[in-house]
């Protein structure tokens, strides 16, 4: 069964395209250490909470846009090699992120229903 990493950051909204190409040229070293797919997705009608959201799950500032994203991965143990491959990956390394990292949530899900 197939296993997602999911991601959630606040990013500068006038970084949006310093962002998506970081993610472009991301997507392609996960790619090739065996991920199947990369979404990223910007935040467009995510509203502010009273107890829990988005926004302060990542503590967006009134300058950031909330992104969503994810990961598609074969099987966990493909998720678990790739993802250490991924991240000793050179070209991952020459790339500064464009957030701060500091405030990203991730982890990693086993897909339950795929429909």
């Amino acid at each position: 069964m197939t296993y997602i990493d999911g991601f959630l950051v606040a990013v500068p909204t006038d970084k949006r395209e310093t962002y998506k190409q970081h993610a472009e040229a991301a997507a392609v070293v996960f790619k090739d250490h065996g991920a199947l797919k990369l979404v990223e997705c910007w935040g467009d009608d995510v509203p502010e909470g009273k107890l829990t959201s988005f926004p302060m799950a990542v503590k967006r500032k009134d300058d950031e846009t909330v992104v969503f994203s994810w990961i598609l991965w074969p099987s966990r143990q493909t998720r678990d090699e790739g993802m250490k491959a991924s991240m000793a990956d050179p070209r991952l390394q020459q790339d500064s992120m464009p957030f701060d990292g500091k405030r990203m949530i991730y982890g990693g899900f086993e897909v339950i229903v795929d429909v």
